[in-house]
């Protein structure tokens, strides 16, 4: 089932769109699309950093194909720039059509975080050595 796994992406999150993530039209909300990448980026952007984190920005987000109910939607990250405070991320969204094998990618857009401290200010994170695995 992971054959179609985006080349240097890490699986973040995956979760069933259900009826009550609709609109009155039976469509899913691109809003509880984008809350599903958050909190894919939120995940990687907190193992990377050590700590907590908050998302600044989300840059370029595009819906490429809807989304139905029952399809499986699975996030995945890629860190594209690693700062002092903040880490920017490509996240793609595909889904698994319900009852079926196809795959597409439905989103994509670049999200960014910062680390913070107990007192919610802005805090440097230890800079791991990276290696192709470790995106």
């Amino acid at each position: 089932m992971d054959t179609y796994l985006p080349p240097n992406r890490l699986l973040s999150t995956r979760a069933i769109a259900m009826p009550s993530d609709t609109n009155p039209s039976g469509d899913i909300f691109g809003g509880w699309l984008i809350a599903q990448m958050d909190i894919a980026g939120g995940n990687i952007a907190s193992i990377k950093t050590k700590g907590r984190v908050v998302t600044v920005a989300i840059d370029a987000l595009v819906f490429h194909k809807p989304v139905f109910v029952g399809d499986e939607v699975s996030c995945y990250a890629e860190v594209v720039r690693l700062g002092r405070t903040s880490l920017t991320l490509h996240i793609e969204a595909w889904v698994r059509r319900a009852l079926a094998n196809e795959v597409i990618k439905v989103t994509e857009g670049t999200f960014t975080f910062v680390a913070i401290d107990d007192d919610h200010k802005p805090r440097e994170f230890p800079k791991a050595t990276t290696s192709k695995d470790d995106n």
